[in-house]
């Protein structure tokens, strides 16, 4: 009998070194003992002691096992759960793929698959929970100065298996400008907006039920999305089981919200009738047509005047450059910089594309600057506002402004950086990796290539910086269509 000892809770790569070994010498599954931490030998003698014979350890430098890839994604799910039992089933699993079943997890009816699946399902689900019912709570720390005052946010979670490792890398994309703590009873992560610290299981702190602005704005969050017309609370059990009520701050809210459903139900049937009707985009091009501005200077004037399509942005961003300009370039909306400041192209996207542009041999102030939308869309994350992209009725909402801004511009070359400006020009869905370069868009000569930020977005490397040198050399490209038609 061979005695296997990894560390308490999901030890993957213990598992992984000790079932290279495993393979490597032929051991059988029925003659390997699995424990974790300082558990006692299941035959009452711990491994070293005792008169019995012990086995040959096992080799340090064994070979990887080869592996489909769904059975190495189950191995890494499954050794998450809290079943003691479930790095033996794993053995017993890799021990019937290297005798040659590599298909093995599509015999659903095979016990030892459904007994896997059921414990994948329940870590799964157990993820799901924890991405969906975790709350941080801003704490004062003034140990750390520098995090902006100290502040911090600290967050406190059961989950019923071992995965807090596992979604440390939701929470850091998630809240990644953000200093936090995430404290369980089986471990800890800490945050400190350059490297992830995983710390031992903790106790519940103190403090963290106190009313704060994070918790306020789940409450009123989760009061706003909260229709009662489809109220259910045995759905909303099934979902948003009891155990997890005690760290929402929002499930204060829950029993006031079903009582009062059915008349917020027949308050809603009445005023039904008086609702005015949606934004019609189609109507509000036909009034916007009936102004017709005579110069681009009264086109912006309109535009400024206009009520934003999207609500929340500061100001319209108009386009930059000089009417006649032989390159006319078309981006998808303002971001958070061009909205402050009111000028486009001014935020990150907008240095790469001045960069780009002089690589390729344009002048930015001789070039005309635009967007297809012209106001920023966005949504809230505490102090933060990100990008949201505008949806086809948007589009076409802006677009007759754009089509005359055009139209006062006269460019010899229309250049759209992105889907939405390609969109907003031909009036179709244009896939941009597939369909770049020179394109008709009616009365103007155009050239599709991609957004600045889509380049920003790829991570660092080869890849990323051979991304930007075929930006540039499309156009440097649109540069020569211009050069050859003039």
């Amino acid at each position: 009998m061979r005695h296997v000892e990894l560390k308490d809770g999901a030890d993957l790569d213990g598992f992984r070194r000790a079932l290279r070994g495993l393979v490597a010498l032929g051991a059988d599954p029925d003659g390997v003992v699995w424990s974790g931490g300082a558990a006692p030998s299941l035959f009452g003698t711990a491994p070293g002691t005792g008169t019995a014979p012990l086995p040959a350890p096992l080799p340090v430098d064994a070979p990887p096992v080869p592996l489909p890839r769904p059975v190495g994604a189950l191995i890494e799910s499954v050794v998450c759960h809290r079943d003691p039992e479930r790095y033996g089933l794993l053995h017993r699993l890799v021990c019937r793929v290297v005798r040659g079943e590599r298909d093995i997890l599509d015999h659903h009816a095979d016990p030892l698959v459904h007994r896997l699946a059921l414990l994948d399902k329940a870590v799964r689900r157990d993820l799901h929970k924890m991405h969906a019912f975790l709350r941080f709570r801003e704490v004062r720390d003034p140990a750390n100065s520098e995090d902006r005052g100290g502040e911090r946010y600290v967050a406190w979670f059961e989950p019923d298996n071992f995965i807090v490792e596992a979604t440390a890398p939701f929470f850091v994309e998630r809240f990644e400008s953000l200093v936090w703590t995430i404290l369980t009873p089986v471990g800890s992560l800490h945050w400190d907006r350059r490297s992830l610290t995983v710390g031992p299981a903790a106790l519940r702190p103190e403090g963290l039920d106190r009313d704060d602005r994070f918790a306020e704005g789940w409450q009123r969050y989760y009061e706003s999305t909260f229709n009662p017309a489809r109220v259910n609370p045995t759905a909303m059990r099934a979902e948003m089981p009891r155990k997890y009520w005690a760290n929402l701050p929002e499930a204060a809210a829950i029993p006031g919200m079903i009582r009062g459903a059915p008349a917020r139900v027949q308050a809603m049937i009445e005023a039904e009738a008086a609702a005015p009707r949606r934004r019609n985009p189609d109507k509000a091009v036909a009034a916007m047509a009936r102004q017709e501005p005579a110069t681009l200077a009264e086109l912006n004037r309109i535009i400024r005047a206009a009520d934003p399509l999207v609500p929340g942005a500061t100001q319209a961003v108009l386009g930059e450059g000089p009417e006649g300009a032989a390159i006319a370039i078309v981006g998808e909306q303002p971001g958070d910089h061009e909205d402050v400041e009111g000028r486009p192209f001014v935020g990150p996207a907008g240095q790469l594309l001045s960069r780009a542009l002089e690589e390729a041999g344009i002048e930015r102030d001789a070039a005309y600057l635009t967007n297809a939308v012209k106001h920023f869309k966005f949504v809230a994350r505490g102090k933060r506002r990100l990008h949201q992209s505008p949806t086809a009725g948007e589009v076409k909402h802006y677009r007759w402004w754009l089509m005359k801004e055009l139209g006062f511009v006269r460019p010899r070359l229309v250049v759209t950086l992105g889907a939405t400006a390609a969109l907003a020009l031909s009036g179709r869905s244009v896939s941009v990796l597939r369909e770049r370069g020179p394109m008709g868009f009616g009365d103007w000569e155009g050239f599709v290539t991609v957004h600045p930020s889509y380049l920003l977005r790829l991570p660092a490397g080869e890849g990323a910086e051979q991304a930007y040198r075929d930006f540039v050399a499309d156009l440097r490209r649109a540069r020569g269509m211009v050069e050859w038609a003039g």
